[in-house]
Parts: C-alpha cells; structure tokens; sequence
C-alpha cells in the first residue's frame, strides 16, 4: 500500500484501498461500448464502427474482417466461424452456424481410392465450403444497420495500406518457407516478396483488397436497399467471381498436402452455390445461478456443459483456484466430457446425438463417480443404449508426424506451448444491450495455397472427419465436419450477463471453462480471472491431424507453484510445464445494469480491450 498527502488529505492506494492486485490490463468499463479481440487492431475497428454509430452486430462484422487480415496465420477470408448473440429487441439468446459442409464429392469412397485413412490436414482435400464471409452478411443483413462498406473499409484499409507484422505470424511463414517456394508459388507471390516478412515491418496484402473492393462495387453496382446490397455480395461470393475461382482452382491444380503426395481439390462452385449459413436455438445448462448457453453438437461447446454438470457435485468455490485440488477435478471432469464427444458428437442433421441424456443430472450423476484421487490415464466415453460403437483413440508415439513444415493440422498451441498458428476471437457489447461474441477460424495462410489472384486461402476442417463409416463424426457428402470452434454466452436472472471465448482448439473449452469457474466462484474482475495461471490436457484425440491422444497428459504455466506441480505429479498426472504466460488466449466482456465491461490476454501481447 501507498499514500500521497495532498495538503489535508491522504489519498491511499493499492489492495487494502479495495483495488484489486497487479493485473496486466485494466478491467475496461463504459457505458457507451466494449470490443474486445486477440488483436488491437481488430478491436479498434470493431469501436470505430460503434463509434460512428453502428451496434454491436456492425461492429462484430468489421471485426471479423479485420482479423482475418491483421492475423493472417490464424484465421482467413476462406475460413469458417461459430457466433452467438443475445440482442436487445428479443433479449434472445441465438447462435448462426458460419461453419461450411463436405463438398459432395468428399466421400470415405473417394479418399479410399487415393490410398489415404486420414484426411490430410492441410492442401486441398480438407476443404469445406467457406462459411465465415456468408454468416457476417447474414448477420449484418438481420440484425446491422450500416452499409457494407461502412464494415468492410477497416479490412480494405489494413490490406492496401498495411500494418505491423507480429512475431508470430513471421515464425509462421517462416516454417512453411520451403513449402512456399517449392509447392506453393502463390502464396510464395503473397507472402516471400521475395524473403520472409520480418516481424515489425509493414505487411500488405493487395490483391486481398481487391477482393474485398471487387465484392464491394459488386454489391453497390446491384443497387436497391442495404440488404439487397449485402444481399449482392452473399452472391459474387458463392455464385460469383469467387466460386469460380474456387472451382478452377481445386480441378486443376495438384497440390502437396500432408500425405506427402499432391492432390486435387474435391470442392466445386456448386458446393459453394448451394450452402446457406442458419440460425439455432443453443444448447444450456444452468449452474450456481448463471445459465451459460453454447452451440450445438456440431461444435465440441456442448463439452463445457458437461463439464459443468460434473462439477456441480463439487465444492468449486472452497477450493484454491490455483491449487492442485481444482486442477485435478477440473482436468478428471475434462477427460471424461470429451471422451463423450468423441463418441457421441457429430452433425445433429446426419446423426442422433443423445444430448438430453448427455445434460442429464442421472447421467452426469453416474459419470461423476469415475473421478478419484488419482489421475486417469484410460479413455472413458459413456456408455448410452442405442449408441454403442468404437471409438478410434490413437496414442502419439511420434510414428505419424505433425508435418507442421507441410502446413499441417490445428493452428493451435504445440506440446511445449508454442504455437504453430491459431485461431482468433472477440466479444462486443454496445450501448443498446446487444452482445455478440465469435471465434473464427480457418483459412490461414499455412492451410492450403493462395487462390490465384484472390488473396486469401481455403480452410481445411474436413481434417475432422473420420474415414471410418458409421461414427457420428465419420465424413459425408454435404455434412459439417464436428469442429473445435467455441463460443459462449451466459445470462443472469434472465438478462444476457456475459460473453468469453478463447482461440485452441481442443483446449478452447478446456481454458474457457478455467476462466469462468474462477469468475462465478472466486474471481469477480474479468481482468484478473483471465490473468491467473492457466492449464490444459491433451488426454482426448485430436481433432486434427494425426488426430492422437496424450493419455493423462497435464500442461501447466510455470506460474503455478512448485509444491502444486509436484501433488498433482504424485496423484498420476504427466505434468508439463511450460512458460509462464504461454496458454490461452482469452476474452470477455460482461453488462450489469448499464455498465459494461471488458478485458483481453495479455499473453503473447495483442490482444485487446477497449470501451468508454
């Protein structure tokens, strides 16, 4: 504690002043708006449109093309993308599904007959239709009120003109350096002009600008109203210049993949021409008070209302929130949620998920007597009559490479904490009550080549298909692969209260779920919640290729304290650690009453709130 005299009084600072200890943000609070994002230059976008009037669905359009720009390694303009809302009109509770299908052509017939078990993870092959660009008009069509334009411009300006390279998104070119040069000639012509970009230069990426300017005058040249704008560029992408392009580029070019080998594309113009994003209801679950509300099964968010089911049958709030006791019921009831969504989850519109049953007090009752003492290195799915069937379960024994320099698999954290790409997110509420929160992803420049001309690349989420018949993940024709993609929305007393999220992959509703139990049970600032020691397990298969399994695996930032480390090590869990501020990319933002407020990670140092 400090104090500072000024003439009679004595100002006094610090904890016992009621300001909570060091964090590395401030809790940003206002009452005319908050953007959070994984990127500063995102989130200044988002506020710039609130700014000049838009809502938070026009800030969260702006947003998201401005992330695909600013954090190319992460995410892209042929990616895909979860969102829920809450807006105040209906005080409603909606997800819009901006996750692409199989193409057609994409059986478990036709990657037989390329001699391939798995599905590469990255090239052509994985490809699904695109759905991000598809889901911001449609939201932007309902529920925005700006022009296109007006949302696009941020995007267009950071393409054309340019902005400051991050480390990592330099590390990542770097690795995939030689693939570039000699696999993938445009995206050499994008990213080596004509050497690796060095972080801190400005980055521009002019033929991406165009993309977006040519979709623009597209929409703007139909004329009629806002929407039949948007309406217009919906059409120049999925049955215009850009499903040509798509559909050329995929019949005639072979390119390397994971496999080692060169393939052609299975997606076509009419995969794109055919595909409509969709409104859902969400899938909820009420605990200690707060109803947190997630998307379907054709998502894995359903895990952190599972976990949240187990661990109601805990004392959460009596334990230390960096001790070993909340790590170990924490991790126990993560192993055993995702074991079920290995067994149960797919695309509820091809396969029966039985999610009553897998939300049920009974069977989370019984599930829960599994977790003991002692860490589990078995692989539990639940057991559901009528939905009996193996489940592939792959230890990593380092036979079946990552191939991270062929563009492989997730963009998400390595075994060491490092990451070779990841994904982005952000949370927006505006003056109105509005609240948006997103998690795009996909389509990052390691994924697969450049379109020619276009600037941008396609996703490769069809990685999460299984090549095995009959599995509730296993690949179809038109299917949405069961991706990692997560977001999150809780309400309270019947108002929406809160939005958080989280780029990682299998660990976004691992990290997610760290963050919220702190905040309900012992942490009220959102700052401070996202600020403590984080951690993760590997125990699940991975959603991407080689799609293994770390049995009982357990990664700790090296902020937890020895003594914790070394309990949990006896109880059975094969602890890691890894740097101190190396898990995680969180971000929230909460409303009570007419305060709002927001915070972002401070890990890797870009993320960012900001709000008045």
């Amino acid at each position: 504690m400090s104090q500072l005299s000024l003439g009679n009084f004595r100002l006094t600072y610090g904890p016992d002043a009621g300001e909570p200890p060091f964090l590395t943000r401030p809790e940003i609070v206002g009452t005319f708006g908050v953007v959070t994002s994984t990127h500063w230059l995102g989130t200044a976008a988002g506020m710039r449109v609130l700014e000049i009037g838009g809502n938070a669905f026009d800030a969260a359009v702006a947003t998201g093309f401005a992330l695909q720009v600013v954090e190319p390694h992460l995410n892209g303009f042929g990616g895909e993308v979860p969102i829920i809302f809450n807006d105040a009109k209906s005080r409603k509770t909606r997800v819009l599904c901006g996750q692409g299908v199989a193409p057609q052509a994409a059986t478990i017939g036709a990657f037989g007959a390329l001699g391939l078990d798995i599905i590469p993870g990255s090239g052509l092959l994985p490809a699904c239709v695109p759905g991000s660009f598809g889901a911001w008009m449609v939201l932007l069509r309902d529920y925005g009120t700006l022009r296109l334009r007006d949302v696009l411009e941020p995007a267009i300006a950071y393409a054309r003109n340019g902005y400051v390279l991050l480390p990592r998104i330099a590390a990542a070119i770097k690795i995939v350096e030689p693939l570039f040069r000699n696999e993938w000639p445009t995206s050499r012509d994008v990213y080596l002009r004509p050497d690796v970009p060095l972080a801190g230069e400005l980055f521009t990426n002019p033929d991406l600008a165009a993309t977006y300017e040519r979709i623009l005058t597209t929409a703007e040249a139909a004329g009629g109203s806002r929407e039949q704008q948007i309406e217009a560029a919906k059409q120049a992408f999925y049955q215009g210049f850009v499903a040509e392009a798509v559909d050329r580029f995929a019949r005639e070019s072979e390119v390397m993949d994971t496999s080692g080998r060169r393939h052609r594309g299975l997606i076509t113009g009419q995969d794109l021409a055919t595909w409509e994003p969709a409104y859902e209801e969400p899938l909820s679950i009420d605990y200690h008070g707060y109803r947190v509300n997630k998307p379907g099964v054709w998502t894995q968010g359903p895990v952190f209302l599972q976990q949240l089911a187990l661990l109601k049958g805990f004392d959460i709030g009596g334990l230390d929130p960096v001790g070993d006791e909340f790590v170990h019921l924490v991790t126990e009831s993560s192993k055993l949620a995702f074991a079920d969504r290995e067994k149960f989850y797919g695309d509820p519109a091809y396969v029966d998920v039985p999610v009553d049953t897998l939300l049920s007090a009974d069977y989370s009752n019984a599930r829960r007597g599994l977790i003991g003492r002692r860490a589990s290195a078995e692989f539990r799915p639940g057991h559901i009559e009528g939905y009996e069937h193996d489940v592939p379960y792959a230890v990593a024994d380092g036979t079946r490479s990552e191939g991270t320099s062929l563009g492989a698999g997730e963009p998400t954290v390595g075994p060491r904490g490092a990451s070779r790409g990841d994904t982005v997110h952000f949370d927006i509420i505006d003056r109105f009550g509005n609240m948006v929160s997103a998690t795009p992803s996909g389509g990052w420049l390691q994924s697969s080549p450049v379109l020619p001309g276009l600037g941008f690349t396609l996703g490769t989420r069809a990685q999460m298909f299984w090549l095995r018949p009959d599995l509730p993940a296993s690949l179809a024709p038109g299917k949405r692969p069961r991706t990692t993609l997560s977001v999150t929305m809780v309400e309270r007393d019947g108002e929406p209260y809160l939005s958080f999220g989280t780029p990682g992959g299998d660990q976004q509703d691992q990290w997610s779920l760290a963050f919220f139990l702190r905040h309900v049970h012992h942490v009220d600032n959102l700052q401070q919640s996202i600020d403590l020691p984080m951690f993760h397990n590997d125990h699940m298969p991975s959603s991407f290729f080689p799609r293994q399994a770390k049995p009982a695996s357990l990664t700790m930032e090296s902020r937890f304290s020895p003594e914790t480390v070394r309990r949990l090590e006896a109880r059975g869990h094969n602890v890691e650690t890894v740097a101190e501020w190396s898990l995680g990319r969180l971000s929230a933002a909460s409303r009570r009453g007419r305060a709002l407020r927001a915070a972002a990670n401070a890990r890797y140092m870009q993320g960012y709130a900001f709000g008045r």
